[in-house]
């Protein structure tokens, strides 16, 4: 029987660049001032209805997902997910200091941002972990009912920034949306457990 497993120094280089290429892409999207999709963009939704700091709303909104990935996917896939956002947040302040764009064209921006961040949730997920949130519901419903995880993560997208059309309008929503579908694509199209079954 093959071992299909990965080992800690395969898992950590793939955490290093799926979290690395997520904060990158979202610099890109904040450069802009676009929003982001998943739990992400609905704590930035709620954050600017209730006032509160993104944080704070990012962290509560996630705690149900987390209970989740424990119940449902296991305490590994969890603590991987935990470390994945950790990651990611740490990146995600340094990258602004060490990258300035000096030109940035809003449409093609979104999109290789969202190529971008798909491609770091594709490495991410193929090694057992997610970004909490609906990554975790999308990777559960995969498991449980063969539904793809980015067609999952694009349905709620398409609700996010519906709302987000009505709060904040405009045409900065249209380009949000355009990065989400490239995101939700590349993983859609590419995670399937058939395909790739490491753990």
């Amino acid at each position: 029987m093959i071992d299909k497993s990965h080992t800690v120094s395969e898992d950590a280089q793939a955490f290093v660049l799926s979290t690395t290429l997520c904060a990158y892409g979202v610099l890109m999207l904040n450069h802009l001032g676009l929003i982001t999709g998943q739990t992400a963009g609905l704590a930035v939704l709620l954050s600017y209805i209730t006032g509160w700091s993104f944080g704070a709303v990012f962290f509560v909104v996630n705690l149900p997902f987390y209970l989740l990935a424990w119940t449902r996917k296991g305490a590994v896939f969890t603590i991987k997910s935990f470390v994945a956002v950790a990651m990611l947040s740490l990146i995600a302040i340094v990258l602004p200091d060490l990258i300035r764009f000096e030109t940035l064209q809003p449409l093609v921006g979104a999109a290789i941002a969202g190529g971008m961040i798909g491609i770091g949730l594709l490495v991410l997920f193929r090694h057992g972990g997610s970004l909490g949130g609906i990554g975790v519901l999308a990777l559960y419903l995969q498991d449980r009912t063969g539904f793809r995880a980015g067609w999952t993560q694009l349905a709620f997208d398409l609700v996010l920034f519906t709302a987000a059309l009505f709060i904040i309008g405009g045409t900065p929503i249209l380009l949000s949306l355009a990065g989400a579908v490239v995101t939700n694509l590349i993983v859609g199209v590419n995670h399937r457990p058939d395909r790739y079954t490491a753990r």
